[in-house]
């Protein structure tokens, strides 16, 4: 088959172009013929709240990338749109993960199926945004009403998307991010991220956004303050970052605190979790989250919110625990996961569980979602 992979991909920098060049080589490995359209430009750079969308690290020798997409002028939309209605591919494969996609992408799509053969993927992320605005609603019917199937992750986003499309919908869980290496030991990653070997590390990893629950967690701590343990805040700022540290002063926090405030690069990612024991993810609300799926590689015992799909990939005293997404159950989850041998029967249940995660699994999917169409 000929597929279009259209979405993040290099020159641009974190875990969505990771995974839509994993599904790229996946298809690859089968045979097929894959080409990927990434941007000229993703978002307007007064957009962007970090500091760069780029990646520095090499480009890949082993799959075609095309900068193609201006998300921000309509005349570049209907000029992709015409290429893919020429060239015909089977598929053309889209990630979503916001509506600030909706009117290029829709636009887009609806030319490309204009050839009576392409049919148009979805493997969608979010349906309604975590920060929500009133373009949200008629964004969403735009690009979901111009495609032909969907591939989602956690049944929020299935709820939701049905609101939107009754085309083909199938269900295959957030893969596991393998592209980050293997662990390295204990004290090479101390070493590498310049960490107090008197101390052992608990995990906030991640894109610091309002609705990831940073705030509760920092006040959960202050509440529990272990002894011999620090809280290793991993992640560049996208909300404002005089709050959390006028709240880690408020709180009083500031000896309990190691913060890494930028982003961090995949060759690093490995050093964040070797060296804790720990992951916390107190979001305030969820869909899914690939900073579990990196846990996962690294068998990672977990403390997840009860929120969106989060129960689904975390299931309660297996891999991780689940509480509410209260600073108090925080505590208290904290407190029960480092009691006795807990970490240490979470991480033997990592065997079994890591096994419905897999890039083949979601790619079989996006075919069997295709031949439904």
């Amino acid at each position: 088959m000929k597929i279009v992979i259209l979405g993040p991909a290099h020159p641009y920098r974190g875990g969505l172009a990771s995974i839509m060049q994993t599904m790229a080589r996946e298809y690859q490995s089968r045979g097929h013929e894959v080409k990927i359209y990434t941007f000229t430009v993703q978002y307007p750079s007064l957009l962007f709240p970090g500091k760069t969308q780029y990646t520095d690290t090499p480009k890949p020798d082993d799959l075609a990338i095309e900068r193609l997409v201006n998300t921000t002028n309509p005349l570049n939309w209907i000029k992709v749109g015409r290429r893919l209605k020429r060239e015909c591919p089977d598929i053309v494969l889209m990630k979503y993960w916001t509506p600030f996609m909706a009117p290029c992408f829709g636009t887009i799509a609806r030319i490309a199926r204009q050839n009576g053969h392409t049919k148009v993927l979805c493997q969608i992320d979010n349906v309604e945004p975590h920060e929500h605005h009133i373009i949200d609603k008629p964004c969403n019917h735009y690009y979901l009403g111009a495609v032909d199937g969907f591939v989602y992750m956690s049944e929020q986003v299935h709820e939701e998307l049905k609101a939107y499309s009754s085309a083909p919908m199938l269900f295959s869980p957030h893969p596991m991010f393998e592209n980050f290496g293997e662990a390295v030991p204990r004290e090479e990653a101390y070493s590498k991220l310049g960490l107090d070997k008197e101390y052992d590390y608990t995990l906030f990893f991640g894109l610091i956004r309002d609705y990831k629950g940073l705030d509760l967690l920092l006040r959960a701590w202050a509440k529990w303050r272990p002894a011999g343990r620090k809280l290793l805040i991993a992640g560049e700022f996208y909300a404002s970052r005089e709050k959390y540290i006028s709240l880690i002063e408020e709180l009083g926090l500031q000896q309990d605190i190691v913060l890494h405030d930028h982003f961090i690069a995949d060759e690093d990612v490995r050093y964040y979790f070797s060296a804790a024991d720990c992951l916390t993810l107190p979001y305030r609300t969820a869909t899914q989250s690939g900073v579990t799926q990196i846990a996962y590689n690294f068998s990672l015992p977990m403390i997840v919110t009860r929120v969106g799909g989060l129960p689904e990939i975390v299931p309660d005293g297996k891999v991780g625990i689940v509480c509410e997404p209260t600073a108090e159950a925080i505590k208290e989850s904290l407190q029960r996961i480092y009691e006795g041998d807990t970490l240490s029967h979470l991480k033997d249940g990592f065997a079994e569980e890591r096994k419905r995660f897999s890039w083949a699994a979601m790619c079989d999917k996006l075919l069997e979602v295709y031949h439904k169409i």
